[in-house]
């Protein structure tokens, strides 16, 4: 595949390359999105892309992967094969609990597949535990904010409310739809978060078209007073084809954040 991907990536403008500012992290980032299809993935690749190049040692968690066979690359595959360089690799842990065949949410998945799916709890205390041995523990979620993670009816959400009760710093990182009609999504997980008392960090743009229009450009304006916090950056579209050493340079074009 490599010799199909193009020498250098997309970037976006230099004013916003110019305009990166440190992001003093908690202990663990939850990063969630508006919907599916979004770019969640990547966002988390460049996100630990960035934090692995300050230095850190980072751990990403994916709570449960739905929609793969056995042997098929998840999404935390992904991160690893797109943010990890041969200086960066072993400071990078990535973990995948548990699997469920089918592109559903994870309760409905695990139920139909006849699998019981780890808690709230024990993902907490997996959480945890990669907090004591890593700076930064990134926990990518399955699509939005309240899908359901366990049997239960336990969602993101709830295991970050479950982290911060024991003391565990959280934030949210949210991603979104660039286009029209995001502003209402984002809008509804932030009033979600807002309601746990969970830090929104802000907002990422996944999927961000080469020819924005006036309703992707707009938004941009638009989302810092929605959301109530800052945009973060935009992830160009097809930026998860490009080999690891181009991700990780252009990743700091992408967020505005080092």
């Amino acid at each position: 595949m490599s010799e199909q991907v193009p020498p250098t990536g997309p970037t976006l403008d230099t004013d916003a390359a110019d305009d990166r500012r440190e992001l003093a992290l908690p202990s663990v980032v939850l990063v969630t999105g508006t919907g599916t299809e979004i770019g969640k993935t990547i966002a988390t690749a460049a996100l630990t892309a960035l934090v692995l190049a300050r230095g850190s040692r980072v751990a990403v968690l994916k709570p449960a992967q739905t929609g793969l066979a056995p042997g098929d690359a998840g999404d935390v595959d992904v991160v690893r094969s797109l943010a990890a360089t041969p200086e960066t690799a072993a400071r990078l842990t990535t973990l995948e609990p548990i699997r469920v065949p089918e592109p559903l949410a994870p309760d409905v998945a695990a139920r139909r597949a006849g699998v019981e799916l780890p808690t709230i709890a024990d993902h907490a205390r997996t959480v945890r535990s990669l907090a004591a041995e890593h700076d930064t523990v990134i926990v990518e979620g399955a699509g939005g904010l309240l899908v359901r993670l366990d049997g239960r009816g336990g969602t993101l959400a709830d295991l970050g409310t479950a982290l911060r009760y024991v003391g565990t710093s959280v934030g949210v990182v949210l991603v979104a739809d660039p286009h029209l009609g995001t502003l209402n999504s984002i809008a509804l997980s932030a009033e979600a978060l807002a309601a746990r008392s969970l830090p929104l960090l802000g907002v990422v743009l996944g999927t961000w078209p080469e020819d924005p229009g006036l309703a992707e450009t707009t938004n941009v304006e638009e989302i810092p007073s929605v959301a109530g916090a800052p945009l973060l950056g935009r992830i160009p579209t097809g930026v998860g084809t490009l080999e690891p050493q181009t991700f990780t340079t252009q990743a700091p074009t992408w967020l505005t954040i080092r």
